[in-house]
């Protein structure tokens, strides 16, 4: 295929990277970055002449919305606009509807996995749009990721990125307090790892990307909290959830708990650009009340 691919920051340029090593014809823009090796154009219209689809990976909705607005008439029609940010779910299902209405294919596809997931082509996409443009898009998937699960309807893959990353917040944020709390108590990390993630405890956050150093397998822990998911951007998914939440009257307790306290530790600690497992030397050195 002839594919666009407007934002190659950390995670867009090795999936393009991805897609051009399989043999497709990519041609990228950035306003900043300019990966060695890709065809780049000067804008993102012009790099959307004759594509048969267009991926954009962009850092927020109105970010997505002008980028759309520049994209969607130098797209030709019946071709597929894929964006793979990660955004609240209006931007995404009105980008949807301009670009239905312009004869385009659209889909949302944000992400789960990470820049080693993007390097490596293992992401998961979570996806909303019609049936058709996502039997298009799925020879793509397959290259850049290891699973793509349609979701339903425009927006739908928005709705499951964030409900998903509001699940791992919260658990997060448990499992750094439990074991702060068993350290107080004078209960040995290992012992406290192997009981929890064989038992009703156990998580994706414990047993998989467990935030005490040494303990179970390596994760950004184990690298002094270098982001492998930065407390940053799971601050901005916990934000679009509790937008999310409003919009739809849903009462989610937890989830603005757990965006409160990301709030606290990324804007007034030491958070920023650290992985969002570094709450747990945060609540090492903390004391009730």
């Amino acid at each position: 295929m002839k594919i666009a691919f407007i934002g190659l920051g950390n995670m867009g340029a090795p999936m393009a990277a991805n897609l051009a090593a399989a043999g497709h014809d990519v041609t990228g823009h950035d306003v900043a970055a300019r990966p060695d090796g890709m065809t780049m154009a000067d804008s993102a219209a012009l790099a959307c002449a004759g594509a048969d689809v267009a991926i954009t990976m962009l850092p927020n909705g109105d970010i997505l919305r002008a980028v759309a607005a520049q994209i969607i008439p130098a797209l030709p029609r019946g071709a597929v606009f894929l964006d793979c940010s990660t955004v609240d779910v209006q931007s995404a299902r009105d980008v949807a509807a301009d670009a239905r209405a312009a004869g385009l294919g659209a889909l949302d596809a944000p992400v789960s996995g990470g820049i080693g997931g993007a390097q490596g082509g293992t992401l998961t996409f979570m996806v909303g749009g019609d049936a058709d443009a996502f039997a298009t898009a799925k020879p793509l998937f397959d290259i850049m990721g290891q699973k793509a699960v349609h979701c339903g309807p425009s927006g739908n893959g928005q709705a499951a990125k964030i409900c998903n990353n509001m699940i791992l917040g919260v658990t997060m944020i448990a499992t750094c307090e439990a074991f702060a709390l068993a350290d107080k108590l004078g209960l040995d990390r290992q012992a406290m790892f192997d009981v929890v993630s064989t038992s009703s405890g156990s998580s994706w956050t414990m047993n998989a990307y467990c935030p005490a150093p040494g303990v179970g397998p390596k994760s950004p822990a184990d690298n002094g909290y270098a982001p492998g998911f930065a407390a940053d951007l799971m601050l901005k998914d916990l934000r679009l959830s509790q937008d999310a939440a409003r919009a739809a009257d849903a009462d989610t307790p937890m989830g603005l708990a757990a965006m409160n306290l990301y709030r606290t530790f990324v804007e007034d600690e030491d958070g920023a650009g650290r992985d969002f497992s570094a709450m747990l030397p945060r609540f090492e050195g903390r004391h009730r009340g």
